[in-house]
């Protein structure tokens, strides 16, 4: 029998419930919805959570695909999932926790006596800890992203390799390979012994259904290339940034951009105009350093200094 909170699953079944990790500011408690999918035979275990991040849905939208297709008679192992992490966040559609003004993926591995997002942070790194492999699905926010994959641990790091090899089998196409802020997810788990990724989604308001793909096509190369279901995976090439910078802009106005989304950009390149409202050009921005034009804010308006894109750069293939 495996359990995560009320979910409840012998060999070859599978069950939903809700895991608790607090209570709200009228005393109802606080509930997770997870998914338990029990293997008919042994085998590793996979854990994966969303919405980490409140108005982060793409990784929402790849679990309520997934969790249905996974037939628990032909699977090796345990598929555990954690469908809402920010549960806050999430009901609000914001991306911060709003009761404590805390990003959750900057809180692992949690606190059980701490704020809410340091305690949910560590409900769910009891179930994380104990797994063979992680999948913490994300997205660019509401920005403009290209669908990537992100190794956290740092270059450094014993499991670098491991984690590599896994964001390669998710297969997005794209891995930013760049040492994360504490608190991550994706560098707590590694710490612990578990190869853990950040898949991150794209980017959109609400959820992009190609994007959603993406994520759904990983989460069944990482299923069936590491044994949980039968059959081959076709591992492909990755391109990897192992640096990113980021753009303000020299002016305030409207924003265009003269390069798209996964395009490939040399030192000098335009990246983006800026105008005033009738259209004559502020300031020009070109790129410092060649590599993937890899996110764009989503509204044309920009204030001076504000964020506009970002480059991954120091870029190879692997």
């Amino acid at each position: 029998m495996i359990t995560l909170g009320t979910a409840r699953a012998p060999p070859g079944e599978a069950d939903t419930g809700r895991l608790e990790v607090g209570e709200t500011r009228d005393g109802s408690p606080v509930r997770l919805p997870v998914a338990v999918i029990n293997g008919a035979s042994d085998g590793k275990t996979l854990y994966m959570q969303a919405v980490s991040d409140g108005d982060e849905l793409n990784g929402l939208g790849v679990v309520s695909r997934v969790v249905p297709r996974i037939d628990p008679a032909t699977l090796s192992g345990a598929v555990l999932v954690v469908g809402i992490v920010n549960y806050f966040g999430f009901q609000v559609a914001e991306h911060r926790n709003p009761i404590d003004d805390r990003k959750m993926n900057r809180g692992y591995p949690g606190d059980p006596e701490g704020t809410t997002s340091e305690r949910i942070a560590h409900a769910t790194f009891q179930t994380a800890k104990e797994a063979d492999l992680v999948l913490d699905l994300h997205q660019g926010s509401t920005s403009r992203m290209i669908n990537e994959t992100r190794v956290r641990c740092g270059l450094r790091h014993h499991l670098h390799g491991d984690c590599l090899e896994l964001a390669k089998v998710f297969g997005c196409g794209h891995v930013l390979d760049i040492k994360g802020p504490d608190g991550q997810l994706a560098r707590a788990g590694p710490d612990q012994g578990v190869p853990t990724i950040d898949p991150e989604l794209g980017g959109c308001v609400g959820w992009d259904e190609e994007s959603i793909r993406y994520g759904v096509e990983g989460v069944f190369n990482v299923l069936r290339y590491y044994g949980f279901l039968d059959g081959d995976v076709d591992v492909e090439p990755q391109t990897r940034a192992r640096g990113f910078d980021q753009y303000g802009s020299p002016a305030g106005g409207l924003v265009r951009f003269e390069t798209d989304l996964g395009e490939r950009v040399s030192v000098g390149d335009t990246l983006f105009e800026v105008t005033d409202v009738f259209g004559s050009r502020k300031a020009r921005v070109t790129a410092d350093e060649s590599g993937v034009f890899w996110r764009t804010r989503r509204l044309p308006q920009v204030a001076a200094g504000e964020y506009v894109c970002s480059v991954g750069t120091n870029v190879d293939t692997y």
